[in-house]
């Protein structure tokens, strides 16, 4: 039986050595106290001919040595944990999105190319994958053990993970947050492929419009353009065209246009009203569901 699990990407070597290294370090703590603590029983227990009246005389170099020792031991893997925590939450420029919807009880994937999953989430290796995630109802969780990763998803936010790769194969997907009476039932793979393999599942399977056409579609469809213009380039409402990535005035601050501020708009308009503008954006919630309001989003990304 074997009882490791693979490390399929570089993140997940990383993580395992922070692991033992921690297990490593509280090992040797314990030890140096257990071991402290039998020596005095086995010197002092009852019936030891040993002399009390005459107690050793401590030292303070002692002390402070392995006091300094041990705080620099735990600091250092505090710096290391924090290190690749903010590496692991900054995904590269290049990294390939792929949108993730949770719901009870299963995956909903969808590729940039318009091709779609239940379940199965098919990745090149060696290219950074970034994926885009939110629930239609409930808490969820995605995780991959053999990636080393975990990341709640949440209804009504975007959450985002990435990860790199290098080994090809079949790797199990968990929810691992209870989230309802189905929720054993909530699993399954990643099949991470060679990118000319990926390139011919990608182009083999049944595929409609891409994201961004579908996006562009439910844009049309709920009169976006009315107040934003056909290719968003702003009229009564702020232009959309290049705003994706920018700093937006607010009537009370300055906020990045990343997928959450679109959302806001979009859901809760009233939650960050832009400086300049009247208040006339209505709320689309209950009107656009999660999976047709990443498209959406995808849309407005990809005006320029």
């Amino acid at each position: 039986m074997n009882f490791t699990l693979p490390q399929a990407t570089v993140d997940a070597r990383e993580v395992d050595a922070l692991i033992l290294a921690l297990t490593l370090a509280s090992l040797a703590v314990l030890a140096l106290v257990f071991g402290l603590m039998a020596r005095y029983m086995v010197k002092y227990r009852a019936g030891s001919p040993i002399d009390r009246g005459k107690p050793p005389q401590k030292t303070w170099r002692l002390e402070i040595s392995w006091t300094v020792a041990t705080l620099a031991a735990f600091f250092g893997l505090f710096i290391w944990g924090a290190d690749l925590y903010v590496r692991l939450f900054q995904p590269p420029a290049n990294a390939l999105q792929i949108y993730v919807v949770g719901k009870q009880w299963m995956w909903k994937v969808e590729h940039p190319g318009g091709q779609r999953e239940i379940n199965t989430l098919h990745i090149p290796i060696r290219q950074p994958v970034q994926l885009v995630m939110t629930s239609e109802d409930v808490i969820h969780d995605f995780s991959v053990p053999a990636f080393r990763i975990k990341h709640d998803v949440l209804p009504g936010r975007y959450e985002t993970l990435w990860f790199t790769v290098e080994m090809a194969g079949v790797y199990h997907l968990f929810c691992t947050q209870l989230c309802g009476e189905g929720h054993a039932s909530m699993i399954g793979q990643v099949v991470a492929m060679e990118p000319e393999e990926y390139e011919r599942w990608l182009g083999g399977g049944a595929k409609g419009e891409t994201f961004v056409e579908a996006g562009a579609d439910v844009f049309r469809r709920h009169g976006c353009a009315g107040c934003h213009g056909d290719q968003g380039a702003g009229g009564i409402g702020p232009a959309l065209a290049g705003l994706y990535g920018a700093q937006v005035k607010l009537t009370d601050g300055i906020v990045k246009a990343d997928e959450a501020y679109l959302r806001d708009c979009i859901m809760t308009p009233q939650k960050r009203r832009v400086a300049g503008y009247p208040e006339i954006m209505p709320s689309f919630a209950g009107q656009i569901d999660e999976e047709h309001l990443l498209k959406l989003i995808a849309y407005i990304k990809s005006l320029k």
